[in-house]
């Protein structure tokens, strides 16, 4: 392992856009933690991906929407590489249903891992990104946490939470030269939008009504985080960068 290698962690990075994150971040010269709660199998094919672009890495289970997992994440962290440069927080979950359908174990499950997560990763983040003077935080929003989505109330919620936390996040780590932001995206045909029981109708409004004249891919997304990981957003704090070609901004 070279001990000079920049460290990023990608949470829920085993598919989707976390797994397209990582793998830009590896082809960038990082060595990547790949962060995953279920699978497995789709994390080491993760690994063994970004292992052929002539870094390490690794894949640590762990239930981020626990904070005791994620002292345990960062444990391990810190004993494989002894620094941490970059979290992407982009573990999501939740549950699809109306808000008068929704029972208290559907709320707490989907704040923990959606805004909790965030509040704790950076907390132990913070701590090894000192070591070396500073590091970069951002993590993954949706366009649910500005405006009404069918059946998002739990997810929409945590979002706008999430993106109230970047910004005080952002204040007080600025001492530290840690950068936060955050970055929503359009709808994204991704695995998690399977879950949506609106799913076709979404993909048909963001075909159709993106001025940009597509919608948004993963790369689009991955862009941003690129971005947002470099010394070019130095100066850009507790901002959250929508990316959606437009789409927010038709009624």
């Amino acid at each position: 392992m070279s001990q000079q290698n920049k460290v990023a962690l990608i949470t829920g990075s085993s598919r989707g856009i976390g797994k397209a994150a990582a793998i830009r971040l590896a082809e960038k010269g990082y060595d990547i933690v790949v962060n995953y709660a279920r699978s497995k199998s789709a994390a080491l094919e993760v690994v063994e991906e970004i292992e052929k672009l002539g870094v390490k890495a690794v894949a640590i289970k762990a239930n981020v929407g626990k904070p005791e997992k994620i002292k345990e994440l960062f444990a391990q962290i810190d004993e494989q590489f002894g620094r941490l440069d970059v979290l992407v927080s982009n573990a999501a979950s939740g549950v699809q249903k109306p808000a008068m359908e929704l029972e208290e174990s559907h709320w707490d499950w989907t704040m923990n891992i959606n805004s909790k997560a965030l509040l704790f990763c950076a907390q132990e983040a913070a701590k090894l990104m000192e070591r070396n003077g500073g590091g970069f935080i951002v993590s993954t929003s949706s366009l649910g946490s500005i405006r009404y989505l069918e059946n998002y109330t739990t997810v929409g919620v945590s979002k706008a939470a999430l993106e109230a936390l970047t910004r005080y996040l952002a204040v007080e780590l600025s001492p530290k030269n840690i950068i936060v932001n955050a970055v929503s995206g359009g709808a994204v045909d991704t695995d998690a939008l399977k879950h949506f029981p609106n799913r076709d109708e979404l993909l048909e409004d963001a075909r159709k009504n993106t001025p940009a004249g597509r919608m948004v891919e993963i790369e689009d997304m991955v862009n941003a985080i690129e971005f947002f990981v470099s010394e070019k957003a130095s100066m850009v704090r507790g901002q959250t960068l929508i990316v959606d070609g437009g789409r927010s901004l038709l009624v």
